[in-house]
């Protein structure tokens, strides 16, 4: 009995060291290619952010606020690709259109959504609007591989598997991003995010990264 509480104990040290290790290991990653990136897309950022003042009035950039890692509130950067007060005008929309609240609050999205502006559909359609979160990355609120940041108003429909997404760091890209974008619904972007924290390794996240490499290029999901 003794000796198997003994072999009990030592597996969970092992594991926990494990887990640990790739943590750390993650940390150092996330810290180090994130500033190379920002390094590098200097001038991308310089002409985005003088298109998006170009095409619409409002800020370059857009300050919005996520559940981080143990439920903590985190604000992520992304270049605006909406109109100004894009909230004030959904809910506008969701007011006077059933069809539009209906489709929301299903999905947490609009797959046409009006709001988008010109430039923004670039952007978006390109994931450029996520760039910025690599100032989110390098201060260590979000990291390249993890569950969907989400907005605190999506708690409350996130279930129980709310309990398992604060558990890691908000990713820049993810599971779900690899497995449909924008064509997975609410519930299965929930899904895949509890997956992955499941079989986390440095392994399976520098296979989504590639797999996000491959995706923005082509398109895939991207609204």
């Amino acid at each position: 009995m003794y000796d198997e509480i003994l072999s009990l104990t030592l597996e969970e040290g092992k594991k926990e060291h494990k887990h640990y290790l790739y943590l750390g290991l993650k940390r150092l990653f996330d810290i180090l290619l994130s500033e190379v990136m920002i390094i590098l897309l200097l001038p991308v950022f310089l002409i985005v952010s003088i298109l998006i003042k170009l095409d619409s009035k409002g800020p370059v950039f857009l300050k919005q606020t996520r559940i981080g890692k143990n439920g903590r509130p985190i604000k992520i950067y992304k270049f605006r690709s909406m109109v100004d007060h894009a909230e004030d005008v959904l809910e506008t929309m969701m007011k006077n259109d059933p069809k539009i609240y209906e489709e929301y609050t299903t999905n947490k999205k609009l797959k046409n959504d009006p709001r988008v502006t010109r430039i923004g559909k670039i952007i978006r359609k390109t994931s450029i609007d996520e760039l910025p979160q690599l100032l989110n990355i390098f201060n260590g609120d979000m990291t390249f591989v993890g569950p969907r940041p989400y907005l605190p108003r999506e708690q409350m429909d996130m279930g129980g598997y709310y309990n398992y997404i604060i558990k890691m760091t908000p990713g820049l890209t993810g599971l779900w991003q690899v497995s449909g974008r924008s064509d997975c619904g609410f519930k299965d972007r929930l899904k895949l995010d509890a997956k992955y924290y499941h079989n986390r390794s440095l392994k399976n996240d520098l296979k989504i990264m590639f797999q996000t490499i491959s995706v923005v290029v082509i398109g895939k999901g991207a609204k």
